[in-house]
């Protein structure tokens, strides 16, 4: 087990993904941000059932910065209630979880 973390929210266009991941990594939360385009998502919102375009953002991160990455997507997001799923990363390179280590403060 590590103390690193993949971080998955979406973004409603490929604009806000590219800035909130820009974000992520100038403030050194994040160190590395994939951004999946154009993603169908199908969900429940205010009692509707909703379908829309979205960005998907893998953010690779470690557990020590786990809140402010959560305050950041908060703070830069558009939605009311942005997606912050957090999964630990329980094991892989030992050169690359390094690297997330080193790049995150």
């Amino acid at each position: 087990m590590t103390d690193h973390k993949l971080v998955l929210t979406t973004a409603g266009s490929q604009d806000e993904a590219r800035a909130i991941a820009r974000a992520l990594l100038e403030r050194r939360l994040a160190a590395c941000v994939n951004i999946v385009s154009q993603i169908e998502s199908i969900y429940r919102w205010k009692g509707a059932v909703e379908e829309a375009q979205e960005w998907l953002l893998l953010i690779k991160t470690s557990a020590s910065v786990f809140d402010k990455v959560r305050a950041a997507i908060q703070e830069l997001h558009s939605y009311e209630v942005p997606e912050c799923i957090c999964l630990t990363i329980e094991d892989g390179s030992s050169q690359y979880l390094e690297w997330i280590g080193d790049s995150v403060r």
